[in-house]
This record gives C-alpha cells, structure tokens and sequence, in this order.
C-alpha cells in the first residue's frame, strides 16, 4: 500500500525547486549502463538521491544514484542518473515516486529506458527496441491504496502507455540517422535472480518480446500523471534458454557500453522534436 502522499511529493519538489532555475520539460529515466546521458547535459544542477526528502538511494552497480537538472539539445530536462527496483526491497510507490517529482516540478513527458534481455528471438544483443506496450508480471501497482485525486483518475486508461506519436518521431530519428529500432512488449518481473528457460518460453507465449526488473511502476504513474511517455529497451543480452550460456550482469553492461554512442545520438535526436 502506498506510503506517500501529494505531502511527500511536493516536499521533494520543493527542496529540488530551491536548487534550480529552470523549468523541466522532459524527464529522462536511465537504465543499467545508461547513465553516461548525464554527461552531455549542460549547466547541470546535479542533487544525490539520499539529499532529497523522501527518495530511496540507488543500490545497483551501473546506476550512480543523483538527479540532474540542466539542459539537452537546449531542451530544459530532469534526468535520474540511476532508478529503483522492487527486489531492492523498495514498494511500487518508492519507485514510481520520482516520476511524481519529475511532474510537480513542470515535466510532461518522460523517456524511460531500461537494459532488458531478449525474449524475442530475432532479436540480437545491441538492439534499441521501443517499448510499445507491457505485461505487469510484477505482482505489484503504485496505484494500490487510497487514491489522490489531486494526482490522477481512481482506474486510468492503460490503452496506450507509451506514445504512439512519440514512436514515430523516435523512428523517423533513427531512420535519419542510419539504423532502425526493433519494436516490441517489454515484461517486467520482479528479480533479482535471472529467470529460467521455462519462464522464458512461457513469456515469448504470453506476447513478450523483452523481459526486465523495472519500468512499468514508473509507466503506471507516468499515465495516472497525464504524462506522455517514451521507453527504450537496450537489448543487452539474450534471456535465459535462447543461447547456451549462463547470464551475468557484467554482460549487460559490456553492451551497454558497446552501443552507448547510437544510444545518445537517439536520445539527443529525439529530445529537441518531443
């Protein structure tokens, strides 16, 4: 059940407000091995996680753990330089609470992103693939508890999470710029262990075509929120069973850093049109 309240909310923002001096457009979300966005925003403000009242600390190897506020493409942006999961030990609340921050501090539309294993066999380890739609096997919703009005709709429409209009420009980008996204159904689970070849076919079944440990919390508010949003998968590895090999998290980041330089040319490419 939810923990935190609009109260919470605009007590972050507010310490986060005192800091800056501009007015978030876009929020971006950065996976495992993502980050390295950050380092081409200018005139960053940049604030620890454990200094803003009421949000966790990042515990992941990859994720740094600081929120930055500056501007991308000459584009006003709030970035989190690392996110929350659930097998952290973190409620659904926690980690879809910075994406209520990002909003009461002025962002509208948020890319998400995330490294993901590959349920989908076509794909290969290096993909992007724009995430149009998921499947909750998380077992777990922000939305649960009493509902803040002042936050959004008691059941909203979940019909199309992730922008359709936002799809597009995000491929018309990547056409422009000498390569094509995959497309397909990100599946979130709860982690941290990998999952087995069994779970894995039974995900390419359900209409899976990637699987991670994050995302849909943040998803979920970002629609109660009204928010606009773009998701990113970098396939990083192929999921469990496909190929003969054991799973590691050092593998996600050697390809997280293999396709770093199309990753940024994407996001900075897309951010100036959004």
């Amino acid at each position: 059940m939810n923990t935190l309240n609009a109260s919470h909310i605009q007590e972050a923002a507010a310490y986060i407000n005192a800091k800056i001096s501009i007015k978030p457009e876009v929020g971006l979300i950065m996976g495992s091995g993502l980050g390295i966005l950050g380092d081409y925003i200018e005139e960053a403000v940049v604030i620890p996680y454990h200094e803003i009242p009421h949000f966790p600390i990042s515990t992941v190897e990859g994720h740094a753990g600081e929120l930055m506020i500056g501007k991308l493409c000459s584009r006003p942006v709030v970035l989190m330089r690392g996110r929350f999961h659930l097998y952290e030990g973190y409620g659904p609340d926690l980690t879809a609470f910075p994406v209520r921050v990002m909003k009461a501090i002025g962002a509208s539309k948020l890319v998400v992103t995330n490294a993901a294993g590959g349920v989908n066999t076509t794909f290969n380890p290096g993909d992007l693939m724009l995430i149009s739609d998921h499947i909750n096997f998380q077992g777990h919703n922000p939305l649960v508890g009493p509902n803040d009005k002042e936050l959004g709709v008691r059941f909203p429409d979940m019909s199309q999470p992730y922008s359709k209009r936002l799809r597009e420009l995000a491929r018309d980008v990547a056409l422009d710029q000498g390569f094509s996204l995959q497309e397909g159904v990100y599946i979130a689970v709860l982690g941290p262990s990998y999952e087995t070849p069994a779970e894995i076919r039974m995900m390419r079944i359900l209409g899976a075509d990637a699987v991670g440990m994050s995302t849909v919390s943040e998803v979920i508010a970002a629609s109660h929120s009204g928010i606009e949003v773009l998701g990113i998968s970098c396939i990083s590895n192929m999921a469990s069973g496909i190929l003969d090999q054991p799973l590691s998290h050092d593998e996600v980041m050697e390809t997280t850093e293999r396709v770093k330089s199309r990753f940024l040319g994407l996001v900075n490419g897309i951010i100036p049109l959004m």
